[in-house]
């Protein structure tokens, strides 16, 4: 690919590092730049559109447009106080009134907020928080965390090593030791022959309980899970899974943390997945939507038993000695405030309630396509699961590549789609329609029957 010495692409290539991206590929073909938004719609610079079908990074819950009623709630406290920190005693306004916000709202009791700049910060402080809960408590000893097999929970050291993904760690030096990872809750790629739901999950969390009692309860810390699993493959978990893993957790005295960075504030069809699967965690995690992605901003929710000790610790110590240069920025935190006054004045939770039940039933249809061996899904969040064979569920050798076939007709197509392996994952901006639902679900069946062409012609 040729490009003009000092065009937009010449000068990325030479300049920015891309995450998640093959460096060596990028060289060669330089990025694709996106110039503008519209509702659900990114325009590249030659002005063509394209569908988001899973929000940027399944954040930008409000869509792509220029959002005036949010620049001018950013715009006001740029003006009257754009920045402090919250280090030593100090608080501001905006901060405080989303704390309060957030305790309102959370899906169970929750004592406090910590508030950070992302995600990975949010669940490295739980697993922080965790290890010294267990201090407070003169149980030291109990240091290790499980996550689970292709769980994602950030990019940052502690985040990732609780993350499943062997990709991730490859020559970082991580996952860190004291980390294990139970199976992932995927029914249909690992259930037995003839095996149920319910049976699946027991067998996961029998397996769990024996994970635990081979490291030794004593030596357990927390346990950290998605209600759904996002870069997974939009997992949804089968059914009785979570009541049955959560009563593993309890009888071995294992913390719950609940990463509802993707998952909260409506994606699943309800404020939080906890309501949706019924979890009573010790600790949530959210970011993303939580600001539908005008500003970069986390929070971590801690229950009260988690904040009294986090009080021992600190009575110990002379202070809780944590913390972050913008937590709790007054602009992101305003914001992050007036969006969720948005979700509650135009009800966009029942919204992806409602059109989420319409995208389920849309892309269901597509079941009988040659390629698609599975569709599962809750509020606006729905895998597609890829197959060489439909009856045995057998998928394509990797090194065929399907998922990138599928990801460069789709952009053909005009669609950016959210690829994990052999499955697809959907989950657009919350304000999404009916009618663009539709177009997507359109352009996505023209997207796969480009790709069983292909695939004809090369098997």
């Amino acid at each position: 690919m040729t490009l003009l010495a000092n065009s937009a692409a010449a000068r990325d290539i030479e300049n920015q590092v891309h995450p998640q991206t093959n460096l060596r590929l990028h060289r060669e073909q330089g990025p694709f730049i996106v110039d503008k938004g519209a509702g659900v719609r990114v325009f590249d610079d030659d002005g063509r559109d394209y569908i988001e079908t899973v929000a940027g990074l399944w954040c930008a819950a409000l869509g792509f447009s220029a959002n005036e009623r949010i620049a001018k709630v950013a715009y006001e406290q740029l003006r009257t106080l754009g920045y402090y920190h919250s280090y030593r005693h100090r608080a501001n306004h905006p901060s405080i009134d989303l704390a309060e916000t957030l305790m309102r709202l959370a899906p169970v009791p929750m004592s406090k907020a910590l508030f950070f700049s992302s995600g990975s910060e949010a669940n490295d402080t739980a697993v922080k928080l965790a290890w010294y809960y267990h201090h407070a408590i003169g149980k030291p000893e109990k240091n290790k965390i499980i996550g689970r097999d292709k769980g994602y929970h950030g990019s940052t050291i502690g985040a990732i090593s609780v993350s499943g993904k062997p990709d991730m760690h490859a020559d970082f030096g991580l996952p860190l030791p004291q980390f294990r990872h139970a199976e992932m809750p995927h029914y249909y790629r690992f259930a037995e022959p003839g095996e149920s739901e319910a049976d699946f999950a027991t067998r996961l969390a029998d397996n769990l309980e024996k994970l635990i009692l081979d490291e030794g309860p004593e030596t357990v810390a927390a346990f950290f899970a998605e209600p759904v699993m996002g870069a997974g493959g939009g997992i949804v978990p089968p059914e009785s899974y979570f009541e049955k893993v959560q009563a593993v957790l309890r009888r071995y005295e294992v913390l719950f943390v609940a990463d509802e960075v993707i998952c909260g504030f409506g994606r699943t069809g309800n404020w939080w997945g906890s309501q949706t699967f019924d979890l009573q965690p010790d600790m949530i995690s959210c970011a993303k939507a939580l600001s539908a992605a005008f500003q970069p901003i986390s929070a971590l929710l801690v229950n009260e038993k988690i904040y009294q000790a986090m009080l021992t610790e600190s009575d110990k110590l002379g202070s809780f000695a944590h913390g972050s240069t913008y937590s709790g920025h007054p602009v992101a935190t305003a914001v992050a405030r007036e969006v969720i006054a948005i979700y509650e004045e135009e009800d966009l939770i029942g919204h992806a309630a409602r059109v989420g039940g319409h995208m389920l039933r849309r892309l269901s249809e597509l079941a009988e396509h040659p390629l698609v061996g599975d569709v599962t899904g809750v509020g606006l969040l729905t895998g597609v699961e890829l197959v060489q064979d439909k009856a045995t569920r057998q998928p394509y050798d990797p090194e065929f590549g399907l998922g990138a076939r599928i990801d460069r007709h789709g952009h053909q197509n005009g669609l950016i789609l959210r690829v994990v392996g052999d499955r697809i994952v959907f989950a657009p901006p919350l304000i999404i329609s009916e009618g663009e639902v539709d177009e997507a679900v359109d352009r996505f069946r023209r997207t796969l029957d480009d790709t069983w062409a292909e695939v004809r012609e090369l098997t």
